[in-house]
């Protein structure tokens, strides 16, 4: 029984995270003989990951990118849409205060997604 959970656990998982899940499943598959032990550490391993994809949720970083960073990008390839192909839509800039944020949100967005990225490549 534990077996088909962790099977059904792991190919949602799998699914939903585009197989990283999955590679760490059959490292574990290929390390571990004892196939009790091996369930033990699979189901430790998808409930960890379901708390951190549970987390992620219900964190701050969901509902800034909800408000700010998805509106901020549909009005910058609106700009940018706008700009290349002359339309007819006069795409209005924002208002003095938000044009001051919307770059501040977006720097930010690229030196942490940059920062990430760099100290990701020197861990390894």
């Amino acid at each position: 029984m534990i077996s088909l959970i962790t099977k059904a656990g792991g190919a949602l998982l799998g699914w939903l995270t585009g197989g990283t899940l999955d590679r760490i499943l059959d490292t574990v598959d290929h390390k571990v003989d004892n196939e009790t032990e091996r369930d033990r550490i699979k189901a430790d391993i998808i409930k960890t990951h379901t708390q951190a994809q549970a987390s992620l949720l219900v964190s701050r970083t969901w509902w800034f990118q909800l408000f700010f960073v998805i509106p901020l990008g549909i009005w910058f390839a609106a700009v940018v849409a706008d700009s290349l192909f002359h339309f007819t839509w006069n795409v209005a800039s924002l208002p003095p205060p938000l044009d001051a944020w919307a770059g501040w949100i977006v720097s930010s967005l690229f030196l942490v997604d940059g920062g990430k990225a760099l100290i990701g490549r020197f861990r390894k």
